[in-house]
């Protein structure tokens, strides 16, 4: 039978919920995006999968919009603020004629006597600067002064292009190596941060190896990518942040719900999307998280899906920035640099 009434009363005593047809949407006219709801709902009435646990409660942790960068995305009067220099990488050893820029942020109170936390973002330019979705150096200054993080130097590198670098950073020119470095499921990448960046970079800021203490962050190709490095080298990283990641088929990333039900890695997972993200001739981006979160919960992992209506950019994962970090970071303070 293909309602199970036991369980639209259970979903109705406790509240839990996935995706209801009636979810506020940013596109309320969206046919697509209505029947994508009604069929997560009702899978999940058959099935009951998502009325489970994470680290921190129910999941996912259901964030309607409006959003609205709040006050830890600000300069806060009294705070510190660190540094962030521009650089330039002009070859690879694992992307060999590759060129990328990238920049690094070291905090006010970076101390060269102790080992730094790290974290790592791709898609850099992005994360970059105090008026986009992010913000890194602002909300990194403002949590580092509350202690609701570590001592962090972030490192946020530009995808490859084997063409001249353009004038600035930014999306555009879209840069041609971007889906080979991100959206391969393989060590690749890992290998381009240990071998190619993290010596550059360590040969100025002393940054620690212990991997619960290093971070790496992404969005859509760059959250798939995130994900491939720590899964690939959990030794190196031991904690992923992903933003609309691309658990899609563009180049094989549909594997990994299969693939982490199978094998539980000493890693820390953090998942945001949204019910509006792309459905295209690669897969459903919601969906494809969904399954990611539902293979955490099942393997086990520590791990924290919040599910919201945006679409496919980086503003309601740049709103929760602060607290994504600070849910990322928890327990800081008991580990060794």
């Amino acid at each position: 039978m293909l309602w199970d009434h036991s369980r639209v009363a259970l979903w109705k005593r406790e509240r839990i919920f996935v995706a209801k047809p009636h979810l506020p949407i940013a596109r309320r006219n969206s046919m697509k995006t209505q029947s994508l709801l009604r069929l997560l709902f009702v899978l999940t009435v058959i099935f009951g999968s998502f009325a489970t646990l994470d680290a921190s409660g129910d999941w996912p942790v259901v964030v309607p919009g409006p959003y609205e960068h709040g006050p830890e995305s600000k300069p806060l009067k009294g705070v510190p603020q660190g540094k962030t220099t521009q650089f330039e990488l002009l070859d690879s050893s694992v992307y060999p004629g590759t060129k990328r820029r990238y920049s690094v942020y070291i905090p006010a109170q970076y101390d060269a006597n102790v080992p730094a936390a790290l974290m790592v973002f791709q898609d850099g330019h992005a994360y970059e600067g105090d008026k986009g979705d992010f913000r890194v150096a602002t909300v990194f200054d403002n949590l580092i002064h509350k202690q609701d993080m570590p001592v962090t130097v972030a490192i946020m590198i530009d995808p490859g292009t084997t063409k001249e670098l353009p004038e600035g950073r930014g999306w555009n020119p879209a840069l041609d190596n971007r889906s080979v470095e991100y959206d391969t499921v393989s060590d690749a990448y890992a290998r381009f941060l240990l071998e190619d960046i993290l010596p550059v970079v360590s040969g100025k800021v002393n940054i620690t190896k212990n991997p619960e203490l290093r971070a790496i962050c992404g969005m859509s190709s760059g959250g798939i990518c995130a994900f491939s490095v720590a899964w690939n080298r959990p030794d190196s990283f031991g904690k992923v942040m992903s933003q609309i990641g691309s658990f899609t088929d563009i180049r094989g990333g549909y594997v990994y719900p299969a693939l982490v039900r199978k094998e539980k890695k000493p890693i820390r997972v953090f998942l945001q999307d949204g019910s509006n993200d792309l459905n295209n001739q690669f897969g459903s981006w919601p969906l494809a998280n969904l399954q990611m979160a539902n293979s955490l919960e099942f393997a086990k992992y520590d791990f924290k899906f919040v599910y919201g209506d945006g679409e496919h950019s980086g503003f309601h994962g740049g709103t929760i920035f602060p607290e994504s970090l600070r849910w990322l970071w928890r327990g800081w303070d008991e580990q060794k640099p």
